[in-house]
């Protein structure tokens, strides 16, 4: 006997609990109805623009984009929330893709064999004659060619027609850095 009352009352509890349930749902459903929003003394009430079912309403107005400085956008390329002020974090945002080249096992940790490794190989790549020293002729030559290819690849984007100052912008990474991964000036 007390199984069937205790059933009875939990099937009651769980029937009235499903049923506040469901009315909470149908009324999140329908939603709150707007606040009333008092006017004012002395002002009159905001009269917000209309237009009819097939019309169009007024043209949004334009706002002329002020040209800014190449230090104002070099400034601006740093301040990512726009404050007016660069912090640390803003500062180190630009590198973060040269960072992950470097981390190759994508821990967020640079290890000494992380950076030695690519160290290493700009060295050889340095070091033409691989005697494992570095002369001042074989450095200059390598900035030569560094140089040169940053002058092919401004040719190349001059010639296709992508040299505009939007295009620019699209050719530069998420970083602020150009597409050899070195900063942009």
């Amino acid at each position: 006997m007390n199984r069937v009352v205790v059933g009875a009352v939990s099937a009651l509890l769980l029937a009235s609990a499903g049923f506040f349930w469901w009315q909470g749902r149908a009324e999140l459903q329908n939603g709150a109805p707007p606040p009333e929003i008092a006017t004012p003394k002395g002002s009159q009430p905001i009269v917000l623009p209309s237009a009819e079912a097939h019309d169009r309403g007024k043209a949004l107005p334009t706002v002329a984009k002020k040209q800014m400085s190449p230090e104002e956008k070099r400034f601006n390329r740093f301040d990512r929330n726009r404050n007016g002020q660069i912090d640390r974090n803003e500062m180190l945002s630009t590198r973060v893709k040269a960072f992950q080249k470097l981390d190759v096992n994508h821990d967020n940790l640079l290890s000494f064999e992380e950076w030695a490794v690519k160290t290493t190989n700009r060295f050889k790549e340095i070091d033409k004659n691989g005697d494992g020293i570095i002369t001042r002729a074989e450095l200059d030559a390598y900035y030569a060619a560094q140089d040169e290819k940053k002058a092919a690849r401004a040719k190349a984007k001059a010639a296709c027609g992508c040299a505009s100052p939007d295009a620019k912008q699209r050719h530069k990474g998420d970083d602020g850095s150009d597409d050899d991964g070195e900063p942009a000036q």
